[in-house]
């Protein structure tokens, strides 16, 4: 399950240093990248600007990304990931405060897999973080790579 990466789309600092450790705390151990806007995003999973050169066809097993982003928002990151092929089918959730029905609605109308607002008590944070890992990296089933 180690080989099983997971990209983390978050620019808050507090917040990733929190979901860092609610992985650790619910004994997810895989590997986990970071990037802190949208625009980074979408560089690593293209393998374009500071990723170029990375193998964009290694694409991770669960993404969770926030929805207020500098430079490219969360909701243009997904549509981009749901438009390319080698990225369509790749498990999306979004993990943001965001209580905006309209940011749901348009996360899900976008093909998001699940959306999760995060919750404030750190104890239901890592609850929530480590049925997340339990159920996209252990349970599901990965979709057939896109050839």
């Amino acid at each position: 399950m180690k080989d099983k990466t997971i990209l983390l789309i978050e620019d808050n600092p507090s917040d990733i240093e929190l979901t860092r450790r609610a992985l650790e705390k619910g004994h997810v151990l895989n590997d986990l990248v970071v990037v802190s806007d949208g625009q980074e995003a979408l560089d690593y999973l293209f393998g374009t600007g500071a990723y170029a050169g990375r193998d964009a066809s290694d694409v991770p097993t669960l993404t969770l990304l926030d929805l207020k982003l500098p430079k490219v928002s969360g909701l243009e990151v997904l549509r981009r990931i749901r438009i390319e092929m080698a990225t369509r089918r790749m498990p999306v959730v979004i993990l943001t405060s965001s209580r905006e029905e309209q940011d749901m609605a348009a996360s899900y109308d976008l093909g998001v897999n699940s959306y999760i607002r995060k919750p404030v008590d750190f104890g239901h944070f890592v609850q929530s973080v480590a049925q997340l890992g339990l159920y996209w990296l252990v349970l599901n089933e990965e979709p057939p790579k896109v050839k």
